[in-house]
């Protein structure tokens, strides 16, 4: 699994705004750098597995899985 990803980060006003480029969903807002980090991982995380649950969710009760390496 990917443990890489690209935070777009800026600073707007008063709060910190953040999306997760490889993964369209995954944003958040803070109001410090270090909270926006924070809960971006966390929100990346979630995301991962909500997806992952999903995908064998609708494969249904027999399939397999096959790593991709791009």
């Amino acid at each position: 699994m990917n443990d890489r990803y690209t935070a777009v980060i800026k600073q707007q006003s008063d709060c910190w705004l953040g999306w997760v480029e490889e993964i369209p969903g995954v944003n958040c807002q803070e109001e410090s750098y270090d909270e926006l980090l924070e809960s971006l991982r966390v929100t990346l995380k979630e995301a991962l597995e909500f997806n992952r649950q999903e995908a064998r969710d609708l494969a249904g009760g027999e399939y397999f899985e096959e790593l991709l390496v791009v």
